[in-house]
């Protein structure tokens, strides 16, 4: 997925990036994920499905991933979803225009910056915007949950394909390290990728 935001050393991101299936040291309690185990009280296949996705989505649509998947081919960036600055177009590309491509700022991980207001300037050996046919921004969880499991929509992707996606890219495993100043994603790529596999388990449902 999890997709990705370009800055300048003089401004901070927030992008999905990764670097493993371990949990950041920044999560909290509060911050942690329900586990696949929460759900089985839940008898009704198809509604247990759905409520899989809906927790699996708090990581979907955290800053760390859904400002790489912008509305248009503009990324944002920060908690709040602001432009990016400086002003960043994809058109078709994934990583930047000629001339600025997303590694001018970015490197192949996060970087720290001393004396700086914005700690870090983020970084991934495979950083780059999502594919417009990915975008979320502005979706409903039900609409982002039909997205990802169309393959004309999600890269071509088969349901095995997903989660190993989730559970093992780097890019997808950044939201959980995304370096000073920044929160990371719900829980961990490893408890994320187990709720996928669930979610698809039971059947792939929707919610509405």
């Amino acid at each position: 997925m999890i997709s990705v935001l370009f800055t300048t050393a003089f401004v901070s991101v927030a992008i999905v990036a990764g670097v493993g299936p371990l949990q950041s040291a920044a999560n909290s309690e509060n911050n942690a994920l329900k586990t696949v185990s929460d759900f089985t009280s839940i008898s009704d296949r198809a509604a247990r499905s759905k409520a899989i996705f809906e927790e699996a989505s708090r990581v979907i649509t955290h800053p760390r991933c859904i400002n790489c998947h912008p509305a248009t081919r503009s990324p944002t960036q920060g908690e709040d979803m602001h432009p990016h600055v400086p002003l960043m177009i994809a058109a078709d590309s994934s990583f930047g225009p000629a001339g600025m491509a997303c590694s001018t700022c970015h490197g192949p991980e996060n970087r720290d910056i001393v004396g700086s207001r914005l700690k870090s300037i983020p970084g991934n050996a495979h950083w780059q915007l999502a594919p417009a046919s990915m975008a979320w921004q502005g979706l409903t969880v039900g609409e982002i949950c039909r997205q990802v499991k169309d393959p004309a929509r999600n890269g071509n992707r088969s349901h095995a394909d997903l989660i190993k996606h989730m559970g093992t890219d780097h890019l997808v495993g950044w939201a959980w390290h995304p370096g000073s100043g920044r929160t990371a994603a719900p829980g961990s790529q490893e408890t994320f990728a187990a709720l996928i596999s669930a979610w698809v388990d039971t059947g792939a449902e929707c919610p509405d």
